[in-house]
């Protein structure tokens, strides 16, 4: 699994964006997320990707001052009105520690989260013991990861052993009581 396909997997991630509408108020852009009713200018999002939806579909484009958006080979204009979505950014300690384990091990964790439910981008919290390890040879410790997808949470214990074999092992708990436990070995 390369990088592109890594990255891929979550871009497609399900609650990856943050959706709502746009008013010009005051003459300024103002963003309504739908799922929480809270305002933000829609300039704290200069400069970053957003997409607008138009002709029953999204356009991606990158957010320039005074409600300008550039899409591939054009400048438009947002509109009042214009439904927007505008991709939520991960948590840094997650992406880390995405980035540092081995594919086998990352697909495996995603795919696995994805099946109870849950979006990398419902990470409320990420403790990453593996990035204070970075100058010790051998590496072992256990990560703790919280998600919250609205309607359960989920808790997972990374806990990693890196020395001659590669050890993972991903311990799932939901507060439903379910749990779920995957390990892989790589030498």
């Amino acid at each position: 699994m390369n990088k592109q396909q890594r990255t891929k997997l979550i871009e497609f991630q399900t609650r990856a964006f943050t959706e709502g509408t746009i008013e010009y108020i005051n003459n300024q852009w103002v963003f309504f997320d739908n799922e929480t009713d809270e305002a933000a200018l829609l300039d704290e999002f200069l400069h970053q990707e957003i997409e607008v939806f138009r002709m029953k579909r999204w356009k991606k484009g990158i957010l320039f001052e005074e409600g300008k958006m550039g899409l591939s080979n054009e400048m438009t204009t947002l509109k009042d009105q214009d439904t927007i979505r505008i991709r939520k950014h991960l948590i840094f300690s997650l992406e880390k520690l995405l980035d540092e384990i081995n594919d086998d091990a990352f697909f495996q964790f995603i795919t696995t989260l994805n099946s109870l439910k849950f979006s990398v981008y419902d990470c409320i919290y990420c403790y990453n013991q593996l990035s204070f390890l970075t100058t010790t040879e051998r590496k072992s410790g256990v990560n703790f990861i919280v998600f919250d997808n609205q309607e359960q949470i989920c808790n997972v214990q990374h806990h990693f052993s890196y020395f001659e074999k590669m050890n993972d092992r991903f311990e799932f708990t939901l507060n439903s009581g379910k749990r779920m436990v995957i390990e892989k070995i790589s030498s």
